[in-house]
């Protein structure tokens, strides 16, 4: 007698995450690598947030507030939000985990984009859900399709933006209009994660505002991006007090280690280091996009801290033949592939192999 799997989980792969620079190295016999796979901070952290880490270190041996008050606090402060409508967590993914068991049932539809952040399907098929995949429209959110698409069935929608891959964005007269027109027992999960780095005016960048308004919507941010701290595993999650309360009641205790919480805080203090790479990555966007366009290659405009671009070669061949070079990047599908905007000295060294690459 064998021991039975969940059905749901039959078809599911692993997330197969950025590959790291010491397998690249070790792989190729490679001393120096460039990672610009995983829309990572390439400024590194705040020096508030390593500071405050240092000053943690001797507390190892003790648990960390299972609450994040005093991170809960700070956000709320921030946000100019009551605290009990905050709810850090373990990165976003666990924050995505944690909201599709707090409220899809098995047989529930639930709508997405076809390509967007990855964790929003396997989560879906993991509670036995039916995933509505509905297509972009030239790199873009198809909102108008995803109204089109809701039922008698329909639990979730999942909004991601700026979204990841893709990078665009939809402004907040469409997503306003896109609230107005779903009925209140709809959960819609509106992920921001790249917000800080939007430079359009007509993106929802006070997305507070929408609470009291719209109940049934969740905010999810996190401190990964330009917080520079995805190493911590710290995210937070915005939404009412009702629906912050029923999802407190599936979260794991101790979910944000105490190095996170005070990383966070002090991350979340040091504007300087945010006004820094906001302007690096945009300078370094600009030069991204001028070097493409001089080269031919199509992308999509990207309000976040990734371009998606054709490499007009198979993506996987134009993976391989960068890592024997030192640099790593993200391949999608077909022709499309993802790259990080780096330093400008590493988006320079990023167009001078990228163009060995296609040269092959």
């Amino acid at each position: 007698m064998s021991i039975e799997f969940r059905p749901e989980i039959k078809d599911l792969v692993p997330y197969k995450p950025g590959k790291p620079i010491a397998d690249v190295k070790r792989e190729y016999g490679l001393t120096e690598v460039i990672k610009l796979a995983s829309n990572e901070n390439p400024l590194g952290s705040s020096p508030k947030a390593k500071e405050a880490i240092r000053g943690a270190l001797d507390n190892l041996n003790i648990y960390p507030d299972g609450n994040s008050t005093d991170l809960r606090a700070a956000l709320a402060k921030y946000l100019q939000v009551d605290a009990s409508k905050v709810l850090p967590s373990s990165g976003s993914d666990e924050m995505v985990d944690m909201i599709s068991k707090t409220f899809i049932n098995h047989g529930d539809d639930v709508i997405m984009a076809d390509v967007t952040f990855p964790r929003y399907l396997t989560t879906a098929k993991m509670m036995g859900a039916n995933p509505v995949i509905i297509p972009l429209k030239d790199f873009c959110y198809d909102l108008e399709g995803m109204k089109a698409a809701i039922t008698d069935k329909t639990k979730m929608i999942w909004l991601c933006n700026p979204n990841n891959p893709t990078g665009t964005m939809f402004t907040e007269g469409a997503l306003i209009e896109f609230l107005d027109a779903i009925p209140s027992n709809i959960v819609v999960v509106y992920d921001e994660a790249y917000n800080e780095y939007v430079t359009r005016d007509d993106y929802p960048k006070d997305s507070m505002k929408l609470l009291d308004k719209y109940p049934n919507i969740i905010i999810m941010r996190t401190f990964s991006k330009v917080y520079g701290l995805a190493a911590l595993r710290v995210g937070y999650t915005i939404a009412s007090e009702e629906i912050i309360n029923y999802i407190n009641r599936i979260r794991g205790p101790f979910n944000v280690n105490a190095l996170a919480q005070v990383a966070a805080m002090a991350a979340l203090e040091d504007t300087d280091f945010l006004k820094k790479s906001y302007r690096v990555n945009k300078e370094g966007k600009e030069y991204l996009y001028n070097a493409f366009k001089e080269m031919g290659i199509k992308f999509a405009p990207s309000e976040a801290n990734h371009i998606f671009l054709d490499a007009t070669k198979d993506s996987q061949l134009v993976f391989t033949e960068l890592q024997r070079r030192g640099m790593i990047i993200r391949p999608m599908y077909g022709t499309y592939t993802r790259v990080s905007i780096g330093t400008m000295e590493q988006n320079k060294k990023f167009i001078e192999l990228f163009k060995e690459v296609l040269a092959l």
